[in-house]
């Protein structure tokens, strides 16, 4: 007589996968553990590198601020190549050596701005226009200051198309009536100068609108004159 057939429970269903699947794993395992322990290694070595690299980063960043604060006085003082310079042989950096050596950090990046203008107040406008559109930082304020700091530069180059599209790109990246302002009104004296007078008049037009209470607007009207 055949014996009754035993019934399995879902609960032996389910230990005998469970089972079958360690033993895959392992199986896996043993084939392969070399080409895993590689793999393990390899993120490891990529986290350290990450770790490192924000380290270094951080470290960088605060050097390039202490060497920024010693020089400062002298961009301040108006002892621009100076302050480009440093001074050899002492422990004040110029502005040129935190840029080569620190340029990638934040405060790396706002020298850059410094020494642009240090560039730019000492009559060397190609290094400043060098120096302004190599900005890259995260600073709106930087920024606009960069791309008017180029406008600028085109500007005493004989560049007006140039320069009135970069005024035209500061006046849109941070927003502060009287500085917006100003920056616009560049842009419509240098859009005059290239020959575009429908841009001009178009910009002049804005600022006597938009900027009624700003020092920009009190000047826009005597080259809407000159447009007529």
């Amino acid at each position: 007589m055949i014996g009754k057939k035993k019934r399995i429970s879902k609960k032996e269903i389910k230990e005998d996968k469970l089972v079958s699947t360690f033993y895959e794993f392992q199986s896996f395992f043993e084939k392969n553990q070399q080409y895993l322990l590689i793999g393990v290694g390899a993120i490891a070595l990529i986290v350290v590198a990450i770790l490192w690299y924000t380290n270094k980063v951080e470290e960088d960043n605060l050097l390039a601020a202490g060497d920024l604060a010693k020089v400062i006085s002298l961009y301040e003082q108006g002892q621009y190549q100076k302050a480009i310079e440093g001074e050899p042989g002492t422990q004040l950096n110029g502005l040129k050596s935190i840029v080569d050596n620190y340029g990638s950090t934040d405060q790396g990046e706002i020298a850059k701005i410094y020494l642009a203008n240090s560039y730019y107040a000492s009559g060397d406008y190609e290094n400043a226009l060098k120096y302004y559109s190599d900005y890259s930082g995260d600073s709106k304020l930087y920024q606009a200051i960069a791309y008017a700091g180029e406008a600028a530069c085109y500007e005493e180059m004989g560049d007006y198309k140039k320069a009135a599209k970069n005024y035209k790109k500061a006046a849109d990246t941070y927003k502060i009536d009287s500085q917006t302002a100003e920056y616009l009104l560049n842009a419509g004296i240098n859009y005059m100068k290239s020959g575009n007078t429908d841009e001009a008049k178009k910009v002049f037009e804005l600022v006597k609108k938009e900027y009624k209470i700003t020092q920009a607007s009190r000047e826009v009207d005597k080259y809407l004159s000159q447009l007529l």
